[in-house]
């Protein structure tokens, strides 16, 4: 079994949690996989592109050799398993823990860092990974905050704590404890930043891929309960 296919099962672990009573998260499961679907549709594709572009690859000698359109079952299962285990902390954050973030607060942290995400994908539009990233996620921030203030700032405290095994498994991914990474970037079409072995801008696409299913999960289920 290949090593990527083991971090997704590691990540996925977190379904065995999903009954707990007080979390009860096996209630959001068909909200979350309209969630799930719809970053598929979005980062599958974007994901392929960049990947025949050459923008990043993959390393075969850590995957078992199946793939579709450019990718590996591996990175399949990534975009399941990783949004599954981050919408599992934002709802066990939110039942065990009251959200210490005050409002005001993430208001102003989401909006400042929009406008920084998007000025940074404006001065490095040479580098693709870094401008096409920067200058979505920017706009989507921006909106989600603008209108779903209370949602943001819960999502600031998931994020936070989702930050700790987003290092931990990226660092896997770019190299950090193998003799080559799993996943390589091309340095050319970033701007060479990078937390350990981790590109920057993985952070910020890891924030898109994150908050997308995290949002329409809670839209979704609180459309589901005002209704019932």
């Amino acid at each position: 079994m290949s090593l990527y296919l083991w971090i997704n099962i590691f990540t996925f672990c977190t379904i065995l949690l999903s009954f707990d009573k007080k979390v009860a998260f096996y209630k959001y499961f068909p909200f979350l996989a309209i969630g799930i679907i719809f970053n598929g549709l979005v980062f599958i594709p974007w994901d392929s592109v960049f990947t025949k572009l050459g923008i990043w690859g993959f390393n075969p000698k850590y995957l078992n050799g199946l793939s579709f359109y450019s990718l590996p079952i591996e990175e399949w299962l990534f975009f399941i398993t990783v949004p599954f285990s981050c919408v599992f902390i934002h709802y066990v954050l939110l039942a065990y823990f009251k959200n210490p973030i005050p409002l005001k607060f993430s208001n102003i942290f989401w909006n400042i860092l929009s406008l920084l995400i998007l000025a940074v994908g404006i001065i490095f539009y040479q580098q693709t990974y870094t401008f096409v990233t920067f200058t979505i996620t920017a706009p989507v921030l921006f909106l989600l905050n603008k209108y779903q203030k209370s949602f943001m700032s819960q999502f600031t405290f998931t994020y936070a704590i989702s930050f700790i095994p987003f290092i931990l498994i990226n660092s896997i991914l770019t190299g950090s404890f193998t003799e080559e990474p799993i996943v390589w970037y091309n340095n050319t079409e970033n701007f060479s930043v990078r937390i350990g072995t981790i590109p920057l801008e993985d952070t910020i696409y890891n924030l898109l891929l994150l908050v997308t299913p995290t949002f329409i999960t809670h839209y979704l289920y609180s459309k589901f309960k005002a209704k019932a």
